[in-house]
């Protein structure tokens, strides 16, 4: 398990709860966390270091200290006890947050999460609520190793009964908390570790919150349709900019919701653009990506272009640190894609010019 001395996400004071304020994506999650527990006494947090230390990204710093051990609660490191322990409180009537301190610790927790959390509802014919989050830091690119760099994402996607989303930037990461804890449905809350420290505004009282299960179109494009979702939303930013300076024009789609999927958005982009290009950093196969790609081929066949095209990790094991980069989608390499839909020239073409 990891240390006390992981890295630290924020220092920084208490973020308010009115108005607005600039605040890393760490620090929103805090504020999000911190607004719930506020609003609902039977928002009660668990998990491996989350009190006292406050995380070893330390999200939940100052929190015990502010409501007390019995809602922010120490518990051995030991993730399906966390999870077995969440499911009683959500029996009940607490709406548990459990935080897995690393996206690759989440698996002994795994039979709980597949077996119990996502099925006691329909199991009970709908007698019993699952209104659990469970935090999750995903995903590579802050030097660390294999268990500290996973997008295990896709597995719990394939399982009915829960939901699935992962937040971009610290707007949504303060809403969408906020609307996962409020949710009877189990919610797996995927936050993008490498993202910690991206900073932006957050507006608290912001009226134009988006449902939980809807995307988000960051950037009008009529050339290209870009979906990404967590992490990568960044890299996509800068993929659009890059685009249109060579004059193509990247209608960028922040995924947002992993399960379900906003598919009505996708298909709309689609049909305007008709070419897609999906990344994540998950690996390839049987991932997020190829659900995207064969759905809107589907949906979209007769405004299709050019087959879709997927940017994603590799099909293998996380690679040491001193590898990631090469393993992570990068800017060349989403630009690569966008160039095969369009039938540019691309790395793997045999144009000569």
């Amino acid at each position: 398990m990891a240390t006390a001395t992981a890295a630290t996400a924020d220092t920084t004071a208490p973020a308010p709860t009115t108005g607005t304020a600039t605040l890393t994506l760490a620090k929103s999650i805090t504020a999000g966390l911190r607004r719930a527990m506020q609003d609902d006494e039977k928002v009660i947090l668990l998990g491996e270091d989350i009190g006292k230390l406050g995380g070893v990204f330390r999200v939940t710093d100052g929190l015990q200290a502010e409501f007390g051990t019995d809602r922010v609660m120490d518990t051995p490191l030991a993730e399906s006890g966390i999870i077995g322990m969440a499911v009683g409180l959500a029996m009940r009537g607490y709406r548990p947050v459990a935080e897995i301190q690393f996206d690759g610790f989440i698996y002994p927790g795994f039979d709980q999460i597949v077996a119990q959390v996502a099925k006691l509802h329909y199991r009970s014919r709908g007698a019993v609520r699952m209104p659990i989050t469970i935090r999750v830091p995903f995903g590579g690119g802050i030097g660390s190793v294999e268990h500290h760099s996973e997008s295990p994402e896709a597995y719990f996607a394939h399982t009915a009964g829960l939901r699935v989303v992962s937040c971009s930037n610290p707007q949504d990461a303060y809403g969408m908390l906020q609307q996962a804890i409020a949710s009877d449905d189990p919610v797996m809350f995927f936050e993008p570790k490498r993202r910690y420290w991206s900073k932006g505004e957050v507006d608290f009282g912001a009226a134009d919150v988006l449902p939980l299960g809807r995307a988000r179109v960051v950037s009008t494009g009529s050339d290209v349709t870009l979906v990404a979702y967590g992490p990568l939303v960044a890299t996509a930013k800068d993929a659009v900019s890059a685009a249109a300076d060579d004059g193509v024009s990247i209608e960028l789609i922040d995924l947002r919701s992993i399960s379900p999927i906003d598919f009505e958005a996708i298909e709309a982009s689609v049909r305007k653009t008709g070419r897609l290009v999906v990344t994540h950093e998950a690996a390839q196969s049987v991932g997020i990506g190829a659900e995207v790609a064969a759905s809107i081929t589907e949906r979209c066949f007769n405004w299709l272009e050019a087959a879709p095209e997927r940017v994603t990790g590799f099909d293998t094991p996380y690679p040491p640190a001193a590898l990631e980069e090469h393993f992570l989608p990068d800017l060349d390499r989403l630009l690569d894609a966008v160039d095969r839909v369009l039938g540019r020239p691309n790395s793997l073409s045999d144009w000569e010019g």
